[in-house]
């Protein structure tokens, strides 16, 4: 519990959980609508425990017994968790509520005149804040995910990239990606938010990752991770400062001067309490989880169903087809199954609440 005065980390590490203490039997019984939902990749479904946390939070808040030392609490340990998930120390971890924030305070720090390397067709979250800084000479290239590393050259200074692709469900080639930056002296910026939850992340690989967690890892939308190393660190600007980033919250709640945090918590944004409250026990989930079984999991079915549909498997969690009318997922909605339409294509995710009973109805709405 943090004072009334001071708004510091009750702790900087999080309570020991053993990746693969919880099944994945166990963790599918937790989500009530997991039948015929495959759309992980737009939006998460929330645990039973991330329900009843929000339940019990808005009691407390209508009560009058809501605070910020107790919610501030709640989003370090977090924090902390997040840290744990994806392999990092809780120091390099910032706190805020929209991807796309994170990726223009990076954007804001690149060079005058600097050359940015981005995926053709990424996530506009991770593309829009750097073509909005063209305007002073940041010159912004995009290629195939597949010609990303062999791409990048003496005068690259960030790439830019999405470890899994938003409308296809591709897969980077991130080892080979980093290792061709780092022989030329690029940063490397990770959106990591099609990825977290169904695959291991290990965010030391880069030297920037970002996540908003409403996806695979099913908290609640406005909670989202910017995690970056020390040396990147000192070469970004802190754009969006408030009383959050500074080294001590409280004491920073007024002007004229201004103490920002010296880890990464300098580009904290002021955090939306009660989404933090669901995230809480949504993120533990995860971190008992052992990710490599969730991606066997989700990939099997995946590659399943692109077997029934008699296209190529591909390994991912994601599958994406031609449907540029429509038709395919007017079918799958017909059916009572929740999928989504992206780029002309329809897109389907397989979670870990899925069966192959929902690769066989999909495949029978499909008329498969």
């Amino acid at each position: 519990m943090h004072s009334a005065t001071s708004h510091r980390p009750v702790s900087t590490t999080a309570h020991r959980v053993v990746p693969g203490s919880t099944s994945l039997s166990d963790a599918a019984t937790l989500f009530r609508g997991g039948r015929g939902y495959l759309s992980a990749c737009t939006m998460g479904l929330p645990t039973t425990e991330t329900v009843a946390a929000t339940l019990r939070d808005a009691e407390r808040w209508a009560r009058g017994e809501a605070s910020v030392p107790d919610y501030a609490a709640t989003v370090e340990r977090v924090r902390a968790s997040y840290a744990g998930l994806v392999g990092t120390t809780v120091d390099r971890v910032a706190i805020g509520a929209q991807a796309s924030v994170f990726t223009g305070m990076v954007a804001a720090s690149v060079a005058d005149g600097a050359e940015v390397l981005c995926v053709d067709g990424d996530f506009s979250s991770m593309v829009f804040p750097f073509l909005g800084q063209e305007h002073r000479g940041v010159r912004v290239r995009h290629v195939p995910l597949a010609e990303l590393a062999s791409s990048i050259t003496a005068d690259t200074a960030l790439v830019v990239f999405s470890l899994v692709q938003s409308s296809s469900g591709a897969v980077a080639d991130a080892a080979g990606i980093t290792a061709a930056a780092r022989r030329h002296g690029a940063r490397t910026l990770c959106d990591t938010t099609q990825a977290a939850g169904w695959m291991p992340v290990d965010a030391e690989a880069f030297d920037a990752t970002i996540c908003h967690s409403y996806k695979w890892l099913c908290a609640p939308r406005g909670v989202a991770f910017f995690t970056v190393s020390s040396a990147f660190q000192d070469e970004l600007r802190p754009l969006h400062t408030g009383w959050y980033a500074g080294e001590d919250p409280i004491a920073a709640c007024y002007g004229p001067g201004m103490q920002l945090a010296a880890s990464a918590r300098r580009f904290d944004a002021s955090p939306a309490w009660q989404a933090w409250v669901g995230a809480e026990p949504a993120i533990e989930l995860f971190r008992s989880l052992d990710l490599e079984a969730v991606r066997t999991h989700a990939v099997g079915l995946a590659d399943a169903f692109c077997d029934g549909l008699g296209i190529e498997a591909r390994g991912q969690a994601i599958v994406s087809w031609p449907d540029a009318d429509g038709t395919a997922l007017g079918q799958l909605t017909a059916s009572g199954i929740t999928a989504s339409g992206r780029a002309g294509c329809a897109r389907v995710a397989f979670h870990l609440w899925n069966d192959e009973y929902d690769v066989r109805d999909a495949l029978r709405a499909l008329g498969r």
